[in-house]
């Protein structure tokens, strides 16, 4: 049973910004530390910070030979199953690092010398020299060292869903970076017939972790290797004979793992005389993200429906105009723009109090795009974040409904937002409107009514992976022209 149905949410996957774990099992999907330092927000900042500062204290302790120290620190890591990720065959056991495995993973790194010759730099480097440890223990190890951010995001997330938390709950090992230590505390959780919960921002999910071991080995270092031996004329060294490549050297792969062998550890050691191919890789990882997994990729993994757009649309548009459906649609607008700009924009926020609660966001978004329109506008515009205005009017929007959503705008918190209105009898003023807002040097508004709605639909994939001519690039061009 999946979380939403187990809490009775009435939503699916498309419109919550948590993955939508089942409560007895895993769903084979990581977080993925590449993800996590992708993130555009001050939560991911935190969460770096602590894989950081965590990795550092347990190689710091190696390098001093503090051996204890540092398997109590590793050991800590403890298999825990609230994340509910990885390949667990029925209920979920976690794969992190108990103690019987903090010691394995020790002495690898005792014996391949990656922890004391400073080729380890970030925890996700691990994975390509430390034997043992594969992307399940990886993806638990990254869930725990950051596993006060996520209990963090778990009671906003419970807060916003409506989720019921439950006091006194053991917090399980929270890593305290000021103090290079490890902490326990009681604190609240939603709690299942199965266990707590700890819920996980879907945009740091993945199928499979940025960095591979056997990718490194096979596609940066070995071109390495190859060219060395050519430059030092190796035995290894073929020179062909053929017409068409008489006198090119080659080295092949397979005499080279014959010699060196093809295990992590013969991966550290050549590394170590060649690190040029782990610049290489980092480089190229960094240049080339991973994204989020899109609704056909998560409603599959979790055996669901993809999201229903029409839908989503149907039940905005059966809302009455007026005040007293404010509440409903605001709430359908919500779900229909979570839904339809993932993954560009996440961890929404309703109500989001401003200048010490004297002002109100109807809807706030982190822009965390890494491509689309809206990291077109980021790069471009103040865009850390994107305000929502919803007006379920039955009369004109003007210039106070305007005003009003660029008096949410700063340049920190970012200077774009979206009016939502049902119709505009006059859009083409209203357009005027907002573009004098611009003029004036006061933020970017765009506006969709209902019948945009609809068009931004059929659009989606433009808005989200490409930046050409789409009904928010256009107003947005419009606004600047």
């Amino acid at each position: 049973m999946l979380v939403s149905k187990y809490f009775k949410l009435g939503r699916n996957q498309a419109t919550l910004d948590f993955l939508d774990v089942h409560i007895d099992k895993d769903i084979a999907v990581f977080v993925d530390p590449g993800a996590v330092r992708a993130l555009k927000t001050e939560w991911g900042h935190h969460c770096v910070s602590l894989l950081q500062s965590y990795f550092d204290t347990v190689l710091e302790a190696i390098r001093n030979g503090q051996h204890v120290r540092a398997k109590e620190l590793l050991a800590s890591l403890s298999e825990r199953n609230e994340f509910h990720l990885g390949f667990s065959k029925g209920k979920s056991q976690g794969h992190a690092l108990g103690p019987v495995s903090a010691e394995k993973i020790w002495t690898s790194l005792i014996k391949s010398k990656a922890a004391t010759t400073g080729l380890l730099q970030d925890l996700e480097d691990t994975i390509l020299f430390v034997d043992g440890l594969g992307p399940d223990m990886l993806s638990d190890a990254v869930c725990n060292i950051i596993r006060g951010p996520l209990i963090e995001y778990t009671q906003q997330a419970c807060n916003y869903y409506g989720i019921p938390l439950t006091k006194g709950v053991n917090s399980g090992p929270i890593w305290n970076p000021r103090d290079e230590k490890w902490e326990n505390g009681l604190i609240e959780l939603p709690m299942t017939r199965h266990g707590p919960v700890i819920l996980i921002p879907k945009i740091i999910a993945r199928v499979k972790q940025t960095y591979g071991a056997d990718e490194y080995y096979r596609h940066f270092l070995m071109p390495v290797l190859q060219q060395h031996h050519k430059d030092i004329n190796s035995s290894l060294v073929h020179v062909l004979k053929g017409k068409k490549n008489k006198g090119v050297k080659k080295v092949y792969k397979t005499s080279l793992y014959n010699l060196y062998g093809v295990d992590k550890l013969a991966s550290a050691r050549l590394t170590s005389d060649h690190p040029g191919a782990l610049t290489n890789y980092r480089e190229t990882k960094k240049a080339t993200p991973s994204y989020p997994l899109d609704h056909i990729a998560l409603a599959k993994l979790e055996n669901v429906a993809p999201p229903d757009f029409s839908g989503l649309l149907d039940n905005v548009m059966q809302i009455k105009v007026g005040r007293d459906g404010a509440a409903a649609y605001e709430n359908a607008i919500e779900k229909l723009l979570s839904a339809l700009l993932y993954p560009s924009l996440a961890f929404p926020v309703k109500q989001d109090k401003i200048h010490d609660g004297r002002k109100r966001i109807d809807i706030t978004y982190v822009n965390d795009a890494k491509v689309g329109f809206f990291n077109w506008v980021s790069m471009h515009y103040p865009a850390s974040h994107i305000f929502v205005e919803c007006k379920n009017y039955g009369k004109e929007v003007g210039n106070p409904e305007v005003d009003q959503l660029a008096g949410r705008f700063s340049p920190s918190r970012g200077q774009v937002g979206i009016l939502v209105v049902r119709s505009i009898q006059n859009k083409e003023l209203l357009l005027k409107r907002c573009k004098d807002t611009t003029n004036d040097r006061r933020g970017y508004i765009l506006v969709l009514e209902d019948s945009d709605l609809q068009e931004l639909i059929g659009q989606r994939g433009a808005v989200n992976q490409g930046d050409g001519e789409n009904i928010l690039y256009k107003q947005f061009k419009a606004l600047i022209s």
